[in-house]
């Protein structure tokens, strides 16, 4: 897929004022750090379109982002560390949870997955939470510039293993790195083939 736009739409914290369902949708998301807004900048090619930051947990808020006029990428708030209250923290989780949970034209959650880490506890959590809802995901292991190709396939390896326990198959994953745009083709070729299916009907 070549990306020919990249247009910041809205942020929102309530479901009624997002985009209509009438486009795919992919959603972002992972622990807060995992470098969620570099890899969205690096696959759309533009350069500050998600605003990265040193400080976990900056998103806050449902970004959605309309690529080639054709699909949406969708950029959640990371869980795990912010900085903030806890009844704010379970507000967010509902609202992030009801969004995957029920909106109609979502295609696919990218769970994003620091490769340079065991797998953690909250990330498997996560992955089957989606799973006990049936909700279709990929993994995105990011950071693979930061480490050895033999340290990212162990700790890849580590993380299939441990999904194993509630998985019969694996879900199909990427080993990317928004530095040298490693996995950009992979992941935007399988967004394509995806969006070849897409059907409206509701």
């Amino acid at each position: 897929m070549n990306v020919r736009s990249a247009e910041f739409i809205c942020s929102n914290t309530q479901i009624s004022k997002l985009p209509p369902p009438e486009k795919p949708e992919y959603a972002f998301i992972g622990r807060s750090n995992v470098g969620k807004s570099s890899l969205i900048n690096m696959l759309t090619a533009k350069k500050g379109l998600a605003k990265t930051s040193q400080t976990p947990g900056k998103t806050q808020l449902i970004n959605h982002f309309y690529i080639n006029e054709e699909w949406y990428l969708v950029d959640l708030p990371g869980y795990g560390y912010a900085r903030i209250s806890k009844s704010k923290k379970e507000d967010w989780n509902k609202f992030i949870r009801t969004y995957l949970d029920k909106r109609e034209s979502l295609q696919c959650v990218l769970v994003l997955i620091d490769s340079r880490l065991e797998p953690q506890k909250i990330d498997l959590e996560f992955c089957n939470w989606l799973g006990s809802k049936g909700l279709p995901f990929v993994l995105i292991f990011t950071k693979a510039d930061k480490q050895s190709n033999v340290k990212t396939d162990q700790n890849v390896a580590k993380f299939k293993k441990a999904l194993k326990a509630s998985f019969e198959e694996i879900p199909q994953y990427f080993i990317t790195s928004s530095e040298n745009k490693l996995g950009r083709d992979e992941v935007l070729n399988f967004i394509d083939e995806v969006n070849k299916g897409f059907v409206k009907n509701w």
